[in-house]
């Protein structure tokens, strides 16, 4: 019985120490998921943002070395909070040019005419500015309710497969083109891989869309005319990362230049215009299939930075037009982006940034309303002299680079421009000369007349049938003195010249989905077709 009882005791024993080893383990385990979880919120607390830059230098008595952060680059403005409001009654705009816009720094003008205005206005304004407008009985909607949010929706990130595909299309077209023709032609796929190759070699259009590809095209200089990778050999030759489900940064749209000019010399090539503010080439490509006497056009988007539908549209031209260049009965000259500097700006600091780059001596504030510098009219109505305005126009006409170099190359230029086609955003409109006041050309009849043509084309060119607003530009929209629709008219003498204000109506303004970048492209080239058509008949 003695036994039995020791037995027992020494069993009860072994479970108790189990039990606190078990005990003893848990709370241990526990404690280094919450010391571990920690750490990783002290580490999220503390992440370096990419605006600064941890550097070593030497201390003063040069025995050690020290750590200290630099700041290399503005860090990047957001917009958390922020609002977008249309002001509907027609006695808004003065109200809010007077008391609002100018009283209050966290609020912007975006667009309007004399029925609507919309304004974004920052978090910390609303309580104040929707106190003034209640104080002024003037009523308003709530367009976007978070900036923001908008904002980050607006260009979601690519998939890892589309962004697999794009780099290889990048990196070597040559493999990525016969990798791609392989894989989606079945007709390829059951031959020999010489026959395979040779189909390729021929540029044969394959019979099933690439995913990534809205048209898919011949290769039709697939060797002699690459664009070579040092050291790849005539195998190894780069593409580009052009599509449009999604905006680009301009390393993309300057690439996808670069490589039509070198896969197809005989219809394109680029042309260096000249250099924006701070250095970036300014890039025009020329399509044409050499036909002798036939019209050319102007086509430029990009001249307001925030504005990235422009320059998605006007590649998506590009695309088509060099697709079908063998049927091409006019030259066209392409600038998809007035403004690199402050394109690239939106992308890497400011989404809503829309002026140049162009820093001015005793002013705090950077940029100048490319839109405003042109030298017809310029510094009158609708412009400012105020550097801090997103309507400052320069301290001359033609005082910035990329205006500057668009003016030289027309003077240089000995091309038979018949039209002048600048795209912007937002707010669906069709718009012709005068801006700097009211009146009209002695020809606005023809204007108008085209102007609604193209107007009709656009609405059929997409299911959505979005309507634009044909008119004049001052009484349509709103005075804007120095614009380059206006030069265009007044001192090339060109006949069509038109701003065209793309989608949306408001919805989204100039932070459009990408989702929409095809359907708003769509329309953008009916309008060009119609144009060039009038074009041909003068």
């Amino acid at each position: 019985m003695a036994e039995k009882k020791t037995s027992y005791s020494k069993r009860g024993r072994k479970c108790w120490w189990a039990v606190v080893f078990l005990v003893l383990t848990f709370f241990s385990l526990t404690q280094n998921v919450v010391d571990s979880a920690a750490v990783n919120r002290h580490k999220r607390e503390f992440v370096i943002p990419d605006w600064i830059e941890i550097v070593e230098e030497s201390s003063f008595d040069g025995r050690s070395n020290v750590r200290r952060a630099v700041r290399i680059r503005e860090a990047k403005v957001t917009y958390d909070g922020a609002q977008l409001w249309r002001v509907r009654p027609a006695d808004g705009q003065p109200v809010l040019q007077s008391g609002v816009l100018s009283e209050f720094e966290e609020t912007g003008f975006w667009s309007g005419n004399d029925t609507t205005m919309d304004i974004m206005v920052r978090q910390d304004a609303i309580p104040r500015v929707s106190r003034i407008l209640r104080e002024k009985n003037v009523r308003y909607d709530v367009v976007i309710n978070d900036l923001q949010k908008a904002i980050d929706e607006e260009n979601p990130p690519l998939s890892e497969e589309l962004m697999e595909e794009l780099e290889g299309r990048k990196d070597n077209f040559f493999h990525w083109r016969l990798i791609r023709k392989l894989e989606i032609n079945s007709w390829i796929q059951n031959r020999s891989n010489f026959l395979a190759r040779y189909a390729w070699w021929q540029g044969m259009v394959v019979k099933k869309r690439s995913k990534y590809h809205p048209r898919p095209r011949p290769l039709r200089y697939p060797i002699a005319n690459a664009y070579y990778v040092g050291g790849g050999g005539p195998w190894h030759f780069r593409g580009h990362r052009m599509e449009w489900t999604s905006y680009h940064r301009l390393d993309d749209i300057y690439g996808y230049l670069d490589f039509l000019a070198q896969t197809y010399p005989d219809v394109c090539s680029v042309m260096n215009i000249g250099n924006s503010a701070e250095g970036r080439p300014l890039k025009v490509l020329r399509i044409s299939n050499g036909k002798a006497g036939v019209p050319a056009l102007w086509i430029d988007g990009g001249t307001h930075a925030r504005e990235w539908i422009s320059p998605a549209a006007v590649t998506y031209i590009i695309d088509y037009l060099v697709e079908n260049s063998e049927s091409l009965e006019a030259d066209y000259y392409i600038l998809p982006v007035v403004n690199p500097d402050g394109y690239e700006y939106t992308f890497t600091n400011d989404r809503l940034w829309r002026k140049n780059r162009r820093n001015y001596a005793g002013s705090q504030c950077a940029g100048v309303d490319l839109n405003r510098n042109f030298g017809y009219k310029w510094g009158g109505l609708g412009t400012s002299r105020n550097p801090c305005s997103d309507i400052f126009a320069g301290s001359a006409a033609f005082s910035e680079p990329e205006t500057n170099a668009i003016r030289n190359f027309f003077e240089a230029s000995a091309a038979d421009f018949k039209a002048y086609l600048t795209f912007h955003s937002y707010g669906q409109y069709f718009l012709y000369p005068w801006g700097y006041d009211r009146r009209v050309p002695p020809d606005y009849a023809d204007l108008d007349r085209i102007g609604r043509n193209a107007a009709k084309a656009m609405k059929k060119a997409d299911v959505a049938a979005s309507s634009y607003t044909v008119g004049n530009s001052a009484t349509t929209l709103y005075e804007a003195a120095g614009g380059s629709d206006d030069w265009a008219k007044a001192i090339l003498k060109i006949k069509y010249s038109y701003t065209i204000e793309l989608r949306d109506t408001g919805f989204y303004g100039f932070v459009l989905p990408a989702r929409f970048i095809v359907p708003t492209a769509k329309e953008a080239l009916a309008a060009v077709q119609v144009i060039t058509e009038a074009c041909k008949l003068l």
